[in-house]
């Protein structure tokens, strides 16, 4: 249980923090202010925003997509460049931050910035990042990855980089009180599996790791079961702590991951368009069916430790279907549907396989036992 383990992230976290940053950001430094597609102007957080950036010299870049793709974000980049910008503030959910995280880096870049995303640039440099999150789901408002879209060939990848960490993080509850129901509930999706890419993997003693990864999972076990009653202060703020918490690094120090089922998941979102926690809730109980045997300790532990289980000969089984029952609890489906206009389930996993093929994805999990013929199987169930 080797592990270096550092979060510079500064977290503000309550009501009111959006105030903060007009402490946070040298006044003399030009600042860019990115969001999507303008919720924030209807709920306050524009305002307040714009309150606390009164002393500082400040534009500001909208539109950025569910899923951004580099195409936009190349805009922003130019303006970047253009307006000599010095910081940029991230406002919105982890889609708004990972495109910060792009422009960062692709502003203090001469080429292409989608050469980070395949591997031909390493980042060396970056423009300086804050976030106010809107939308708890990601964790991407404290650590260093970022999901990015290619729109022209339908690629969606990934890059990690220190550099591109937020150097602090404004997380109000209160900015959730407008959210849609629809983008709550995949808040919880997508916190959900993150903790299991980092959990269901290699039985290896990680007390600390494991017992902290289980109670993120019985909270948000919680919280979806209580969904009814979301309306409320405590029920935001453990929501957006927990998002957080599930991936800032912590519980995956030290520990192996697997991520497979958002490499596959990453495909459906780029093919159909599938909201990125939807996707996952697709992909993970035919994956985890599929891998039973090689995961069945830490299934098991699961089962006993966050559902309250008993030991039985059925308990993979169990589990799994309890994931897949509290998923379709919220109204989110396990099965990809989104295909059916554009062809047959057949030509649909075709597709799939060869973007896995084209991206490289071909061993994938903890122990890379997931080959191009697993995804198959996988997907064989997971496609309606």
């Amino acid at each position: 249980m080797n592990f270096s383990y550092v979060n510079p992230t500064k977290i503000q976290f309550g009501q009111g923090q959006i105030s903060s940053i007009k402490e946070l950001i040298p006044q003399d430094q030009k600042v860019l202010v990115m969001y999507g597609g303008g919720s924030i102007k209807k709920n306050g957080v524009y305002q307040q925003v714009s309150d606390a950036l009164s002393g500082h010299q400040w534009i500001e870049f909208s539109g950025v997509e569910p899923n951004p793709t580099a195409e936009h974000l190349d805009k922003a980049v130019a303006v970047c460049k253009a307006e000599s910008i010095e910081f940029i503030i991230a406002v919105g959910g982890g889609s708004v931050i990972d495109g910060a995280k792009y422009i960062a880096a692709a502003a203090c870049y001469d080429g292409d910035g989608w050469d980070i995303l395949v591997g031909k640039h390493a980042v060396d440099k970056a423009l300086p990042i804050g976030a106010i999150l809107t939308l708890p789901a990601t964790g991407s408002e404290s650590n260093s990855g970022a999901v990015i879209t290619k729109a022209s060939t339908r690629d969606k990848l990934s890059f990690l980089n220190p550099l591109v960490q937020p150097k602090f993080a404004v997380m109000d509850p209160d900015v959730m009180k407008t959210l849609p129901e629809r983008q709550l509930i995949n808040g919880l999706v997508d916190a959900w599996v993150h903790v299991c890419e980092q959990y269901l993997t290699t039985a290896a003693g990680n007390m600390v790791q494991d017992g902290y990864a289980e109670t993120l999972l019985k909270n948000l076990l919680t919280l979806g079961r209580d969904y009814e009653n979301h309306d409320n202060d405590q029920w935001r703020a453990n929501l957006m702590w927990t998002a957080n918490q599930a991936l800032n690094g912590l519980i995956g120090a030290g520990a192996a991951h697997d991520w497979a089922t958002h490499m596959i998941g990453h495909e459906l979102t780029a093919l159909y368009h599938v909201d990125h926690a939807r996707s996952l809730a697709i992909v993970q109980p035919s994956l985890l069916r599929n891998q039973s045997v090689n995961k069945q300790q830490k299934i098991k532990q699961m089962g006993i430790n966050v559902f309250g289980f008993t030991d039985n000969e059925n308990l993979v089984d169990q589990t799994i279907d309890a994931m897949e029952a509290f998923y379709k609890s919220l109204g989110v489906s396990t099965q990809l549907t989104e295909m059916e206009h554009k062809g047959t389930k057949a030509e649909a996993i075709d597709v799939i396989i060869k973007q896995l093929e084209k991206h490289g994805m071909v061993a994938l999990g903890e122990s890379k036992a997931i080959t191009l013929d697993v995804s198959r199987a996988i997907l064989e169930d997971a496609v309606a």
